[in-house]
C-alpha cells in the first residue's frame, strides 16, 4: 500500500518505523523524529530558495519546519513519474479554532511577527518568488472579468434555475464592490511600498499549538506580495465563519498591530482586498466551472449564507474604512 512513500524515502539517509496517509501528505515516524512528506508543485529553484528561507527563520529565533535533503543532497526527492516531494520536519498540535478569540489572536500575532522577520531578512527575493507591483491588481482584474463571463453566460440561458436567478440578483450590486476594489488598488498600485515575502497560504489549518507554543507550518505558496494580503486572507476567512463580527475583526487587526504597526497606505490595501467579494467569486467561478445541467444546492446555500452576513461585513468594511480615510 504505501510502495510509494517507501520508494521515495529510501532516497534519505533515516530508517522509518512507519507511514500513515494524511492530508495528501504522509506522515512518517522515523529515527530522526515525525516528518511530513508532501508533494511540492514547484521547481527546483523555488524549493531550495524555501529551505534556504526556513533555515534563515530557525537560525534567527523563528521556529519553523526545516527540509531534509536526500543521501544526494537534493532538496526534492523525485518519483518514477518526475513528481518532486519534500521531507520536512513535523509539528504535532491542533489547528487554531474559529471558534476561540484567544487563537486567532496568537495566530495573528505571529503573523505580524513572522512579518517582521521577512521583513529584515537579507536574502535577495527571486524573480521566480513573483513581486510585481501590481500582480494583486491583475489577479483582480481578471477576477473581475470572470465575473462578467459568468454574468453573460447566466443572462443567455433561457430557462434558468435557482442558483441563475439568485445570481443574477445579486450580481450588481458585488460588481459594484469588486469595481470599486480593482479601481483603488489600481490607485493604491501607484503609490505602493512594494511586495515583501509572505507566507502565501495564511489560514487557521496552518498555525498550530504544539507543546511549544504557536508555530506557523506550510511555507510551500510562500510568495512575495503585500504583506497585508496575508492579514487578509486570514481575516476573511475568520469572519466569515464568526458572521463578520465586528468586535473579533477589529481586535485581530489590533493585535497584529501591537507586534507590527500597519502604516496608513497598509490599512487602505487591507480595506481594499476585503472589499472585493471574494466568496461571491468563489461560488461564481465554482458554478461556472462545474456541470451546469446539475443544480448544486450547497452553492445556493453558500450564496444565501453570503447573503445573510452582508449587513454584518459592509459594517465591518465601514468601520475599518473609517480608519483608512
Amino acid at each position: 500500500m504505501y510502495s510509494q512513500p517507501e520508494t521515495i524515502l529510501d532516497q534519505y539517509e533515516l530508517t522509518v518505523n512507519e507511514i500513515t496517509k494524511g492530508r495528501g501528505t504522509y506522515i512518517c515516524d522515523t529515527n530522526q523524529g515525525m516528518k511530513i512528506l508532501t508533494p511540492f508543485r514547484g521547481s527546483k529553484e523555488r524549493a531550495e530558495f524555501l529551505e534556504k528561507i526556513l533555515q534563515y527563520l530557525y537560525e534567527n529565533g523563528f521556529i519553523v519546519e526545516q527540509i531534509s535533503r536526500t543521501k544526494d543532497g537534493e532538496v526534492l526527492a523525485l518519483d518514477e513519474t518526475e513528481t518532486g516531494y519534500l521531507l520536512k520536519d513535523m509539528f504535532a498540535g491542533s489547528e487554531c479554532s474559529t471558534k476561540s478569540p484567544e487563537e486567532m489572536y496568537a495566530a495573528v500575532q505571529m503573523l505580524a511577527k513572522l512579518h517582521m522577520y521577512f521583513e529584515t531578512c537579507p536574502i535577495e527575493i527571486p524573480e521566480f518568488i513573483g513581486g510585481e507591483e501590481n500582480q494583486l491588481l491583475v489577479l483582480y482584474e481578471k477576477h473581475y472579468r470572470e465575473l462578467i463571463k459568468v454574468k453573460n453566460y447566466v443572462k443567455a440561458r433561457k430557462r434558468k434555475n435557482e442558483f441563475e436567478m439568485k445570481f443574477q440578483h445579486e450580481y450588481p450590486y458585488y460588481m459594484e464592490q469588486a469595481g470599486r476594489s480593482v479601481d483603488m488598488l489600481s490607485e493604491c498600485a501607484k503609490v505602493s511600498g512594494g511586495c515583501k515575502l509572505c507566507h502565501g497560504d495564511f489560514n487557521q489549518h496552518n498555525v498550530i499549538h504544539t507543546k511549544n507554543g504557536w508555530q506557523i507550518i506550510n511555507f510551500e505558496f510562500m510568495n512575495s506580495n503585500l504583506l497585508m494580503s496575508d492579514l487578509a486572507n486570514f481575516l476573511r476567512k475568520m469572519m466569515e465563519k464568526n458572521n463578520w463580527n465586528l468586535g473579533l475583526g477589529l481586535n485581530l487587526i489590533q493585535e497584529y498591530a501591537c507586534c507590527r504597526q500597519i502604516s496608513k497606505e497598509e490599512y487602505k490595501q487591507l480595506y481594499i482586498l476585503l472589499l472585493f467579494p471574494e466568496k461571491f467569486w468563489k461560488i461564481s467561478n465554482h458554478y461556472y466551472n462545474t456541470h451546469k445541467a446539475w443544480l448544486s444546492g450547497r452553492n445556493i446555500e453558500k450564496l444565501d449564507r453570503m447573503k445573510e452576513q452582508e449587513e454584518a461585513r459592509t459594517r465591518f468594511l465601514e468601520n475599518l474604512f473609517s480608519i483608512v480615510e
